[in-house]
């Protein structure tokens, strides 16, 4: 049976696709396309739009399905598109009941299915928090486990809450079975991923926190080899974290920052939970436990009321941080969002602060790479030819190697991207 997954956004989003696909199948659909969307920004759900149009002209015959954050919370976007057969809320796309009345919906005369068109429920009484076993990730290296979903915070800018619900989280029983699943299944490296993760455990009994998940994790999958996090806000690590950090060997070396901005008054706008100095203090902590620690970081340019001075502290963070890996996101309203009734920043400013962000990130990213040549790293092949380093920089092969295969190769050089293998 034919079923195609068009996944959009975060590593969660693709650890959910892997669920969907096999919902999909059990369910019995057939020459059918699911796009998983994004609702970060307004250009990731215009880019599911004019994915879904495509889509509808290649495969005219094919059955759309329209599932994720942008399907939860712009409902009426997707159901109004003609191209579109089906959506899917947030939490119905993990659902087994779900799949299968969409199959017997879509199986239906047409005037009949219109009228089923939407299966959206209400996000905000979801509490689910059971673990969906997926056996890997199709075409990956490396595989991703679920510990955490949903938010309880609100920061001005952003619309996940209301795609994800409350925060809620996997039983560590439950996710330390998962990732014994994955190893035997051959994943050498597990990436944990969720929308907060660094609330972990508020939910459940005892309160445990991430950073006694991941010595749970190591305790428990003795055979793993590397462990990840997904993007993380520091201001919430725990102490179990930075010993893992510390102690852990296994643990990578890596850890990528939600910081959003570094200027306070904008921090407090953005209704963020931390301080530049608390930034910063995060990472000087964390580089003096594990030296060889690197840092990606989320940072939104152009946010509203945000003048030169403030872009330049948040500039600054690259340098006074040591960040490596930089995401530069070009600020953009939500709608029903408080950030986008607050004054706005010029587009064409916006455009040139990000610019000049990425300009700042790039040099860093070339900075570090040049302090690894000469070096002999262990590198995880993504494919044949790219692989990545414990400290997730790119590395580039000369000589082919099985996706998902542990390697350790000396380092001759660098392009700007990536690094060169000798």
């Amino acid at each position: 049976m034919s079923v195609e997954i068009v996944t959009f956004g975060c590593r969660l989003n693709t650890h959910e696709s892997e669920i969907m696909r096999s919902e999909a199948r059990t369910a019995g659909l057939d020459n059918a396309v699911v796009v998983n969307t994004c609702a970060v920004t307004g250009e990731a759900v215009r880019q599911a739009r004019q994915a879904i149009r495509r889509l509808r002209r290649e495969r005219p015959q094919a059955k759309i399905i329209v599932t994720g954050c942008a399907a939860q919370t712009e409902t009426k976007i997707f159901a109004d598109m003609p191209e579109v057969d089906r959506v899917l809320g947030n939490s119905e796309k993990l659902d087994a009941v779900a799949w299968r009345q969409t199959r017997e919906d879509l199986s239906l005369p047409s005037h009949a299915a219109a009228t089923q068109r939407v299966a959206v429920g209400d996000i905000m009484a979801a509490r689910d928090s059971r673990i969906v076993p997926v056996e890997g990730i199709e075409g990956r290296a490396r595989a991703t486990v679920q510990v955490q979903n949903g938010c309880d915070h609100r920061c001005t800018f952003c619309i996940i809450p209301f795609g994800r619900g409350p925060s809620r989280s996997v039983p560590p029983d439950d996710v330390v079975a998962q990732v014994r699943r994955l190893v035997d299944n051959g994943y050498r490296e597990v990436v944990l991923t969720g929308v907060d993760i660094t609330s972990y455990g508020e939910s459940l009994p005892g309160a445990p926190r991430l950073g006694t998940l991941v010595k749970a994790i190591l305790r428990g999958a003795p055979d793993l080899q590397r462990l990840r996090l997904s993007s993380i806000d520091s201001v919430e690590a725990d102490a179990d974290l930075f010993d893992a950090l510390a102690a852990e060997p296994r643990f990578m070396p890596h850890l990528h920052l939600s910081l959003q901005a570094g200027d306070d008054l904008i921090l407090k706008r953005m209704k963020r939970r931390h301080s530049r100095a608390d930034a910063v203090a995060f990472c000087e902590t964390a580089r003096r436990l594990r030296p060889d620690v690197v840092f990606g970081a989320d940072i939104i340019a152009g946010f509203p009321t945000e003048d030169e001075a403030m872009f330049a502290r948040s500039r600054a963070l690259v340098e006074d941080c040591g960040l490596t890996h930089l995401h530069v996101f070009p600020f953009s309203p939500r709608p029903g969002t408080p950030a986008a009734r607050m004054p706005q920043v010029d587009r064409a400013i916006i455009k040139e602060r990000a610019a000049r962000l990425r300009e700042a990130g790039e040099a860093a990213l070339r900075r570090h790479l040049e302090m690894q040549v000469g070096r002999r790293l262990r590198v995880l092949a993504e494919s044949r030819e790219i692989g990545r380093s414990e400290q997730f920089t790119a590395v580039r092969l000369t000589q082919p190697a099985a996706a998902g295969t542990i390697l350790e190769v000396p380092i001759a050089g660098h392009d700007g991207r990536h690094l060169l293998a000798a």
